[in-house]
């Protein structure tokens, strides 16, 4: 059961979601990805004025004359969500955590998928995969995903981007918009990214806490690793120190 705290905070943000979710909004979800809803149904001989780009070439070698491939809307699309719940993803210097955003940003996707008629699921991640929802439709779908992603407490201790990429790919048996919500603090997933944009419609969406762009001259801070443990001391103030700290930002965005 959810405290009344937390259904509050819930419908807050269904809300929220609801009012950003505008027909201009809906419009771009729809159109924003190449190929979107479409798949093959037959072949027939080309005509002209037909796009040369449909032409199917290997049936075109075999009849010795051009024909192109016809293709017709799908009824439905699916967008998995695949939101990190790792430790890294409670910070937060602005008043709500980098998970709090990340489940902000899933209520929206959420309900531009179902203003949209598609399926919508959902990977909760952080070195494993902590729980997995299957794509349905529903606003009462929407809301199990909504309170899922904002109330998860994460059992993790780092992320693993990549491991969390090979299930949803399993778990994916047609192509989907994949949306990856995360901070990225993680490594040797670079791979897995490819291999899962060549089968699917992939955007990966950062969560980034201001501090974490610029570290502000405040003298001495001690900071703490969320995931690792480690602590270290810095002098804010020192030039040096701001100069070190934005070419690993540079570097890493």
């Amino acid at each position: 059961m959810l405290s009344p705290e937390v259904l509050k905070q819930i419908r807050g943000l269904e809300l929220k979601a609801g009012h950003l979710v505008t027909e201009a909004m809906a419009g771009n979800y729809v159109s924003a990805f190449k190929g979107r809803g479409m798949e093959f149904d037959e072949v027939r001989e080309y005509v002209p004025g037909d796009d040369i780009r449909s032409i199917d070439w290997n049936v075109t070698a075999r009849m010795r004359q051009p024909f192109v491939k016809v293709l017709k809307e799908e009824r439905e699309q699916t967008l998995m969500l695949m939101v990190d719940v790792s430790p890294s993803q409670m910070f937060g210097t602005t008043g709500r955590k980098k998970q709090e955003m990340a489940a902000e940003m899933a209520a929206v996707l959420a309900f531009l998928a179902i203003r949209n008629n598609d399926k919508v699921g959902l990977v909760v991640f952080s070195d494993h995969v902590e729980e997995f929802i299957p794509p349905k439709k529903g606003r009462g779908h929407v809301f199990r995903i909504i309170s899922t992603v904002l109330t998860h407490q994460g059992s993790g201790k780092t992320t693993d981007i990549n491991q969390a990429l090979q299930y949803t790919m399993q778990m994916l048996n047609r192509k989907s918009l994949l949306f990856v919500i995360s901070d990225f603090w993680a490594k040797g997933f670079e791979q897995q990214l490819k291999m899962a944009g060549r089968r699917h419609d992939v955007v990966c969406v950062r969560t980034l806490d201001p501090i974490e762009a610029e570290l502000p001259r405040v003298g001495f801070l001690a900071l703490r690793d969320l995931e690792t443990g480690e602590e270290v001391i810095v002098d804010s103030s020192d030039r040096e120190v701001g100069r070190r700290f934005m070419e690993l930002v540079r570097k890493r965005d």
